[in-house]
């Protein structure tokens, strides 16, 4: 779902003519509630996350519409993971009824002035949403549709796969520490091609000093593609024979060491297949290769921000995706204090991933924002802030891309910068 800035909507979905409605979500139950612009209200209500209990919701509003001759309802509520969201696609087709967010931060905050007391009910927190979207500080919500929504949950499923790929890595850490500590040491983790395939056909470590070392090496030599020196797999050898690692039960840590590796190897070929169904989307949408055409940007990165953003030519500002991402910045002062500027982090935690790790990318040496970078932490800036502020300037930049339909052109910075220092 897509949120718009807050300051753009304020006070301009609130009107006399609009009831106000907010719903409590559940996993099971909602509890609805709904104000009519003179004031009067009515006690909340409960119905079921079931077809029948929507359609009551819908019937109860609409009744209200017509009854004092309204334009429309609003229907806000708080942000609930998966449970509001068959609710918020029942909702989001009603012509008559538009769909808003509030964020759980407020609610939280306003929840103690409602009565002056921190009491949370399924009946008091409607009233807390309501008393939000009517001081105009509700968000804005579209349902991502067509490629958009498969492009979104596309990306979801692979980060669960990452998730759980993780997961298994460091449990298998934990195993590789018992039988052979030397490994990780010298192999520098589990993720590459060649230390999987080390672990996968010589669990044991006296299998690797049994083995003939020519056929080894030209083994790794053609997994690693040369990375891997003789001299490094020689002292890999070496420290097997010699290794501290434990030598009783080896029989039960195998077994399971192997279980995790095939359980690696089955989620690193579901994430290729994630990845080429995302490929294949992105390239359903016309002005993804404009995004596209920013060098260190790949598919991935592309879905996974449309995914997230929906239609973002819809933007009409990069300052409302800035703050979609919880890139826009704060700080908390008072007095003589001075708070340090921080990123506010009220956004979408996967939009911000996809971003990071894009910006690590580019920062590369032969990255397209490598001397912006340098020159952030040759200005006194530390590598993490650096490296947000390489993620603010790459979505700035995707979002130019798609609004004005416009390939990358690397020169254009050192051209403005010529452009000026002329002038």
């Amino acid at each position: 779902m897509k949120y718009y800035n807050k300051k753009n909507m304020r006070n301009k979905r609130v009107n006399k003519k609009k009831l106000i409605c907010s719903v409590d979500i559940g996993m099971k139950t909602n509890y609805g509630y709904y104000r009519f612009p003179n004031g009067d209200d009515i006690s909340s209500f409960k119905f079921e996350n079931t077809r029948e209990g929507f359609r009551k919701f819908d019937s109860l509003v609409s009744n209200a519409i017509k009854l004092q001759d309204l334009d429309g309802a609003i229907v806000g509520y708080e942000s609930t993971g998966i449970y509001s969201e068959p609710f918020a696609h029942f909702i989001y087709k009603k012509e008559n009824m538009k769909l808003v967010q509030v964020n759980p931060v407020h609610s939280k905050r306003l929840k103690e002035l409602t009565d002056n007391s921190p009491l949370k009910t399924d009946k008091k927190d409607p009233r807390v949403i309501a008393d939000i979207i009517e001081l105009g500080h509700s968000l804005s919500v579209i349902i991502p549709e067509g490629v958009s929504a498969d492009l979104r949950n596309l990306t979801h499923a692979r980060e669960r796969q990452i998730k759980f790929r993780t997961q298994y890595l460091n449990t298998l850490h934990s195993l590789v520490y018992k039988i052979f500590p030397e490994f990780i040491k010298i192999m520098k983790g589990f993720r590459s091609k060649t230390s999987q395939y080390l672990l996968n056909n010589y669990l044991d470590p006296k299998d690797l000093v049994k083995e003939n070392f020519e056929k080894l090496k030209l083994e790794i030599n053609n997994i690693s593609r040369g990375k891997i020196t003789e001299r490094r797999l020689q002292k890999l050898v070496e420290s097997a024979a010699n290794t501290i690692g434990i030598t009783e039960g080896l029989e039960g840590l195998k077994i399971e060491m192997s279980m995790i590796l095939r359980q690696i190897r089955q989620i690193n070929a579901d994430i290729e297949q994630l990845e080429e169904k995302i490929r294949t989307n992105v390239k359903k949408i016309k002005w993804a290769k404009y995004m596209l055409s920013m060098k260190g940007i790949g598919e991935p990165t592309v879905g996974g921000l449309i995914g997230e953003i929906g239609d973002i030519k819809k933007f009409k500002r990069y300052a409302e995706l800035e703050k979609l991402a919880g890139l826009n910045l704060f700080e908390t002062s008072s007095g003589r204090h001075k708070g340090r500027m921080r990123i506010s982090k009220r956004g979408r935690t996967l939009m911000r991933k996809i971003l990071f790790f894009a910006a690590l990318s580019t920062v590369r040496k032969s990255g397209i924002h490598h001397e912006y970078y340098q020159k952030k932490i040759e200005n006194g800036m530390i590598k993490m802030k650096a490296l947000i502020s390489v993620s603010k300037k790459i979505l700035k930049i995707l979002f130019a891309l798609a609004r004005d339909e416009a390939l990358y052109d690397n020169n254009y910075m050192k051209e403005r910068e010529a452009v000026i220092k002329i002038a």
